[in-house]
Formats: C-alpha cells, sequence, structure tokens
C-alpha cells in the first residue's frame, strides 16, 4: 500500500511564548516533533557540508572539525551580508532535513517545531498552524528571566519576528500558555480535531 503523506502541524510562537514546552506536550501525545533549531544545531555540530563551506567563508568559525557557534556569532556582528552567506548554506540543509522527517515518518501527525514559520514563508507548506501566545508582559518577564538576556536584546529580537497579533490572525489554533493545564487542553483538543477531520485511509483488498 501506497505510504499516505502525514497531517503537517506548523508549531511556531515569538519568543517567550511557550513553544519548547509545547513541542513536548506533543511528544508527550506521541506526535513525532522536527526542531528547526535542533536542526541547526546538529549540523553545526557534525554536518561535513555545512561545516566545509561555512569553513570557506568564514574559517575562524569552525574548531575541531565543528562551528563554533559563538566565533560565528561575532563575525555575522561585524560582516554586513554574512547572515545570507549563512543562511544559503543552512538553509537548503535544513529544508531537505525537515522533507525526510516528512517523507519517511510513519505516523498519521506530525509537528514541526519552527520558530520563524511565518518570516520564512514556511507557514504556506504546512497543513495546520499552530501558534503559542501569551500577554506580553508574561512574555517579557519569561524572557528577561533568562541568563545573560537584556532589555536590548529582547527588543532587538522582538523587532526581527512577525508580530504575536499576526501570528494569532494567520494561526488555525492558538494555544494560551498562561498555565500548563491551559496549554496542554489546547493541544488534546487540536489533534482530536485534526483526527477527527482526517480521512482514514481505506485498505485495499
Amino acid at each position: 500500500m501506497t505510504k499516505t503523506k502525514p497531517i503537517v502541524i506548523g508549531l511556531t510562537g515569538s519568543i517567550g511564548m511557550g513553544k519548547t514546552t509545547t513541542a513536548k506536550m506533543f511528544l508527550a501525545a506521541g506526535i513525532p516533533v522536527w526542531d528547526a533549531d535542533c536542526t541547526v544545531h546538529r549540523l553545526y555540530s557534525n554536518d561535513k557540508v555545512a561545516i566545509s563551506e561555512i569553513s570557506k567563508i568564514c574559517p575562524e568559525a569552525t574548531k575541531n572539525g565543528a562551528v563554533d557557534r559563538q566565533a560565528l556569532k561575532v563575525w555575522l556582528n561585524d560582516t554586513p551580508n554574512g547572515l545570507s552567506q549563512i543562511e544559503s548554506i543552512i538553509h537548503p540543509l535544513v529544508a531537505q532535513d525537515r522533507q525526510v522527517f516528512i517523507d519517511t515518518n510513519p505516523a498519521q501527525i506530525v509537528v514541526l517545531d519552527v520558530p520563524l514559520l511565518f518570516e520564512t514563508g514556511l507557514f504556506k507548506t504546512v497543513d495546520y498552524v499552530v501558534v503559542v501566545s501569551a500577554p506580553a508582559e508574561i512574555q517579557r518577564q519569561r524572557v528577561l528571566a533568562r541568563p545573560n538576556m537584556t532589555e536590548a536584546q529582547f527588543e532587538t529580537i522582538l523587532a526581527k519576528q512577525v508580530p504575536d497579533a499576526a501570528k494569532r490572525a494567520g494561526a488555525d489554533f492558538v494555544i494560551d500558555t498562561t498555565s500548563l493545564e491551559k496549554a496542554e487542553a489546547a493541544v488534546q483538543s487540536i489533534l482530536k480535531h485534526i483526527q477527527e477531520n482526517t480521512p482514514q485511509e481505506t485498505p485495499r483488498a
């Protein structure tokens, strides 16, 4: 029988909105999750193509056979077009990894955990968009409680992200993360809705 493509949920949200915690709730419910950030970290750590290509444009950012993220950050801050150069290397590799995850996954539903789902246009390719959200003051408290985070850094990150209100407006589902209980209930409700509205595959005779 031909494998059916899984239903793809795009999970996103602005910094400090609770996306990582919510992704773990989907995992706990038995839903496979592909993590964009983890994929980038893995590419920097042990992908020969990524490491080789980055070393060509920024030799000082590769050490001991891997990409030194701190050294790369310094280089990016000092290089006007550095980010676009790195993205031209990393984005195709990330996209390939993501597609393999989707194509080879036997699950009925999968989640793509992508911080920049709207910013990169990837929201157009998924079946459902799920946005995690919380009031701005709670978001600020969460982010500023992180080690070494400053008000200036927080504002810089926010400026690069699609506003929370716009994300919520473009979502199929919004998860309120002001409490774990609300988030957990929302995850279960979303999965129930998708499962009930997905045609079941009919086995061949």
